[in-house]
């Protein structure tokens, strides 16, 4: 699972990992600096995770609102089935989104 770095936190995270770079070349890293690192890596691995676990349950709803669109696709009278199919094809739609999205935050 790839961190979740926020804007400010990456541009801290670059200016860190330049400084603490020159510092290696001279051999001389300030442990407050790799501290500060170590801080920002610790939170983003935590929004990370909050992340991941949010986009699993958003899955499960997602999935189940899949369920009922076809089961009243499946039970809806002639005139109707048009749009049940289209509420169908939106609820698949927006599962099959979510598992990208759960594929790309995992990678």
């Amino acid at each position: 699972m790839k961190p979740s770095y926020t804007p400010a936190e990456k541009r801290e995270r670059a200016w860190l990992l330049l400084r603490t770079s020159k510092q290696a070349v001279a051999d001389a890293v300030d442990s407050r600096l790799v501290n500060r690192l170590d801080r920002i890596e610790q939170r983003a691995e935590e929004r990370a995770l909050r992340e991941g676990e949010s986009l699993r349950r958003r899955l499960e709803l997602a999935k189940d609102a899949h369920a009922d669109a076809r089961a009243a696709e499946r039970t809806a009278p002639r005139a109707d089935k048009g749009a049940a199919r289209r509420a169908t094809r939106e609820a698949h739609k927006q599962v099959m989104r979510i598992e990208n999205e759960i594929h790309r935050h995992y990678r």
